[in-house]
């Protein structure tokens, strides 16, 4: 199922993103143990883009990185920065996707203008802090920015999350909670009475997860809970057959005319529901038989339930959803130009070639060309690292690391060793 980023950005595979003024800092100097969300109105048409502050929200306890704090283990779409208001120093920095800027790389995006919601989480600072959200455009320019500033003790920040916190169940405790990382599912068209099988649909879905590699090996980092967020209707909304439910995300299929893009724009319904649990990765997970999903780097996972290729699916979607990896197919009767060609792109599993060195040649061995030619040879199609032309839904100019992967069919059973090692570093990011 794709995710159809609309921007491409320059990334160096392998290393991490850092602010060159902040190479490590103390967490108790700058924050408090509770969470900043700031939800987000971003608007516009596909020639001019605003962001606008809707609402802030003081979260008990923050569930994310305590260290690096400065830093980001891929570039991402955009992102959002914070800075000590009295020094401007970077004390906080995370990279994100959204669904507003795929959007926009769509023909409704040249006559219409629309607005999406955005909902981003950061620790709480303890002092003034200017709070900073840049969205990139394919030429890694900024299209649109905004700075505002947080003075923590504003009467109209609203507290959040402290009572009324939906119920949880932990599927999964992690070795060490204070350097771990956090996933929580979130129950979208179940019912009260259907929880059971929600629950369980989570089981499945955790372990579907972690018969992969690295998370296999890397399973004790990983905290994991199920949110109890029930819907008054079953299923979800499928607008081409005039089918529209009462859930608790509002989610759909269809989404931009796209047959099987699932996702929601509900995303401050999302974060209302999850406030006051231990989360940040999140996975939504949809009561229905169609076949469908998305995922959008640090946003959120989403995936039907029902349909035969769902353990495959929610594991592709979180590779998105997580570290950014980036679709590996290419369509035959629609090109989608999302990488310039002179433009290195940022998600760590693809190369326009423009800074190969950066990727994956390290891992091919010598004497394989590049590009490098299909084999019909099971073991070479499995073992052999080079450079395939056709990814990134674009059949020419866009290469990947192997024949085939996770983030290309359902049907291969493994992540490739370049998409391996891109998760196993977002991972160590996070947890070392």
């Amino acid at each position: 199922m794709r995710n159809r980023n609309f921007l491409c950005l320059l990334a160096l595979a392998g290393m991490i993103l850092a602010c060159p003024r902040l190479k490590a800092q103390d967490f108790d100097r700058f924050f408090t143990d509770a969470t900043l969300r700031v939800d987000y109105i971003f608007a516009g048409d596909a020639n001019h883009q605003e962001i606008a502050v809707d609402e802030l929200h003081q979260v008990p306890h923050w569930w994310g990185k305590r260290k690096r704090l400065a830093e980001v283990p891929v570039r991402g779409n955009g992102q959002l920065i914070i800075r000590d208001h009295a020094t401007q120093q970077v004390i906080y920095r995370n990279s994100f996707s959204t669904l507003f800027q795929e959007w926009l790389s769509y023909d409704e995006a040249q006559t219409v203008r629309k607005a999406f919601q955005n909902v981003f989480l950061a620790p709480m600072p303890k002092d003034s802090a200017d709070v900073t959200v840049e969205l990139y455009d394919n030429r890694q320019e900024v299209m649109a920015a905004l700075t505002h500033l947080v003075v923590p003790s504003d009467i109209l920040i609203r507290r959040t999350g402290y009572d009324r916190v939906t119920p949880y169940v932990t599927i999964q405790e992690a070795k060490t909670p204070e350097r771990c990382i956090h996933i929580a599912y979130v129950a979208e068209g179940y019912q009260e009475q259907e929880m059971d099988t929600y629950l369980h649909d989570a089981k499945e879905a955790t372990e579907a997860l972690f018969a992969h590699e690295p998370f296999k090996s890397l399973r004790n980092r990983f905290h994991i809970t199920a949110l109890l967020s029930p819907s008054v209707d079953s299923g979800t909304s499928i607008p081409r057959k005039g089918i529209w439910k009462n859930t608790a995300l509002h989610s759909h299929f269809d989404t931009f005319y796209s047959e099987r893009y699932l996702t929601t724009l509900h995303l401050k319904d999302l974060h209302d529901w999850l406030a006051g649990t231990p989360y940040e990765h999140i996975i939504v997970l949809v009561n229905t038989e169609q076949y469908g999903g998305g995922g959008i780097l640090n946003s959120y996972n989403l995936s039907m339930t029902h349909h035969r290729l769902f353990k495959p699916v929610v594991v592709h979607e979180f590779g998105h959803s997580f570290a950014g990896l980036g679709d590996e197919y290419a369509y035959e009767a629609e090109q989608i130009p999302m990488y310039p060609s002179d433009v290195e792109p940022w998600e760590p599993n693809l190369t326009t070639l423009k800074d190969f060195k950066s990727k994956w040649e390290d891992l091919i061995k010598p004497g394989t060309p590049v590009p490098t030619p299909l084999s019909n040879d099971p073991e070479t199609i499995k073992n052999r690292v080079g450079v395939f032309e056709g990814a990134g839904y674009t059949l020419k100019g866009v290469y990947r690391g192997c024949q085939d992967c996770r983030m290309r069919t359902n049907e291969n059973p493994t992540f490739c060793p370049v998409c391996d090692r891109a998760l196993r570093q977002v991972i160590n990011f996070y947890t070392e």
